[in-house]
Formats: structure tokens, sequence, C-alpha cells
């Protein structure tokens, strides 16, 4: 009996900081046993070692050089987190467009066009641009207060006892 043929992917990990120490390890697992259930190939791109990896997939899949047939992403969220979530759903078009569709792997939905899969994308792709727009507001004045304290901490040395 033949075995189906396997589909050649991609995975396309991201990370927010050097602290995620875990991060593209957790995404790599995910990643890979939603890829086995699915009789996927992982393809190797080097996508996680890219400055700007979504950029080089795009510029990949648009010139048609790309040895996949499929993106999987962990999450919407890994996808980006943009301020317009028009952006993120832009890039996945074009992909898409391209024939190469996008999978997130660790989502509760299919990435399959229906009208609840396509609201719930939206609505997470607004809670994610909306989750990095805080969380910039935060670490902005984290930084700020810990200059700030640093500044005092050098005056205060500086003054003799």
């Amino acid at each position: 009996m033949e075995s189906a043929p396997s589909i050649p992917v991609a995975q396309y990990l991201r990370m927010s900081t050097e602290h995620q120490q875990y991060s593209l390890q957790n995404q790599t697992a995910a990643i890979t046993t939603y890829a086995r259930e699915h009789r996927c190939r992982q393809e190797r791109s080097g996508l996680e070692s890219s400055a700007r990896p979504l950029y080089q997939l795009l510029k990949d899949v648009i010139s048609g050089t790309a040895p996949y047939k499929v993106v999987l992403v962990y999450d919407v969220s890994r996808w980006g987190r943009f301020q317009d979530a028009d952006e993120a759903a832009y890039h996945e078009f074009i992909c898409r467009s391209a024939g190469v569709p996008v999978h997130y792997c660790a989502e509760p939905f299919s990435n399959d066009g229906t009208f609840a899969s396509m609201i719930m994308k939206a609505l997470k792709r607004m809670m994610a641009g909306e989750y990095s727009r805080e969380l910039s507001v935060k670490v902005y004045e984290g930084s700020k207060r810990l200059a700030q304290s640093h500044d005092l901490w050098t005056q205060l040395s500086a003054q003799p006892s």
C-alpha cells in the first residue's frame, strides 16, 4: 500500500525578545506535531535566522522559488503583531494568492476561509496588535524609570561623603 505524498512546508518562527528563552523551541514542537499529523515534510527554510524573516518568506513566495507549498505558524500572533491588523491579512493574502497558504498550528480553528475562522482570525489579529501596543507602553515606562533611577544612583554616588 502506497502512502500519500507529503506536503513540503516551511516553519515560520518568531520571537519578540531574546528573553523568550524557550519560545522558538515551543513553537517548533507544536509545528512539528501539526506537520506530522497532517503528513507534511518540513523543508529547511532558515526563516528563523533572518533579521526580517517574514519579508524574506514573502520574497521567496512571490518569486516562486520557495521549496515549500504551505507555511506553518504557531499562532496568529506569531505571524505578526501589527498595529494595523490589515497588514497581517495582506501578508497572508500574498502567500495564499501565490498558492502557499498559511496554517496556524496552535489555534482552535482551521484557517479554511469559513466565516467563523475569518472572524476568529481577525479578532486575534486585533488582539495581537493591541497586546503589542500595550506592551510597548509598559516597556517604555519601565525603561524610563530604570534610566531615572540609574541617573539618581550616579548622582548620589558622585557626591562626596
